[in-house]
Formats: structure tokens, C-alpha cells, sequence
């Protein structure tokens, strides 16, 4: 008689501006009842296959749909009437969040208000981890939050910029 094994993989991301994505990959295999008995490294190794092949499968959709977020994320900033000063977003617009709704600066590119700053740890791990992927980090926080430098983030920004750059090594 067949033995039934599920395997299940499931991993949520956040993303720039409180948003985030998720994927799960669930495989049900049936395997030889005896390999319990009679190969125990063998139906580990059935597992472990599983395990892999699952996890690549919700590591390749959370790529995918990362690059479309940035995408719509890059799209959106985009739109401007092309007159841009240093933050990025048009002189007469303030930047926004994916969904189309402004974000309150308060000078500072495009940390909200009343957000607190990222800390002194959060900077130097985003610097630390920036130059072992070997990142255009300038670039990244241009594109990706108006500012020129990670000590222009929020708090919650420089987390999110943080997890973003350890998925991206992971992938």
C-alpha cells in the first residue's frame, strides 16, 4: 500500500510602503510504504527532494511577483509631467505609494512625517549587506524611495529596504 506524503512550503515578504506578497507550494506525493521499513536514507531523500522542489517553486513566484511590484512601483513614479527635482518625484507632485495615494514628506525624500528614522544599525546593515551583493545602493534607494542616502529612510522603510536585499541574495 502506498504511502501518502505532503510537503508544504510557504514564505510572505513585505514590501516598500507596509505592502507585501506571499506564496505556498503544497506537493502531495505517494511513495513506497516499505521505504520506512527498508531504505529509511531513501525516503529521506524523497522528502528532502520535495522540501527543495517546493521551495524553489515559492521562491521563483515571489521573484516574479517582487519584479512585477517593483515594476508598478517604478511605472508609477514614472508618471511625471518630467520636470524632476533631487527627491525624485516632480516638482508639483509628491511622491506615492503603489496605490496611487501621496505619501507626507516633510522634506526629508520621501520619509512620511511623522515616520522616525532608521536607526544607526538598520543603515549600517543595509550599507554591510549593499557592498557583499556588491548593489548599486545609490541607485536602489533613488529608484526605489526618492533619497540619496540610507539615512534619509524611516524606520520601516530601512526594514523593508533590509528584507528586500536579503530575498534578493537569496534568490
Amino acid at each position: 500500500m502506498p504511502l501518502r506524503l505532503n510537503v508544504g512550503v510557504s514564505k510572505k515578504l513585505g514590501l516598500p510602503e507596509y505592502s507585501s506578497v506571499g506564496a505556498s507550494c503544497n506537493l502531495e506525493l505517494e511513495v513506497d510504504s516499505m521505504l520506512i521499513h527498508t531504505d529509511l536514507d531513501g525516503l529521506h531523500e524523497q522528502i528532502r527532494g520535495a522540501f527543495v522542489t517546493a521551495r524553489q517553486a515559492v521562491n521563483d513566484e515571489l521573484a516574479r511577483l517582487q519584479t512585477q511590484a517593483a515594476l508598478a512601483v517604478a511605472t508609477h513614479a514614472g508618471a511625471t509631467n518630467g520636470r524632476v527635482h533631487g527627491s525624485g518625484a516632480s516638482i508639483n507632485e509628491a511622491p506615492t505609494k503603489p496605490n496611487g495615494s501621496r505619501v507626507r514628506t516633510n522634506g526629508t525624500g520621501s520619509r512620511p512625517h511623522s515616520a522616525k528614522p532608521a536607526t544607526a544599525n538598520q543603515v549600517r546593515a543595509i550599507v554591510a549587506i549593499a557592498q557583499r551583493q556588491r548593489a548599486d545602493l545609490e541607485g536602489l534607494l533613488r529608484d526605489e524611495y526618492h533619497v540619496e542616502r540610507p539615512e534619509d529612510l524611516s524606520l520601516a522603510q530601512a526594514s523593508a529596504f533590509i528584507d528586500q536585499l536579503r530575498i534578493t541574495s537569496e534568490v
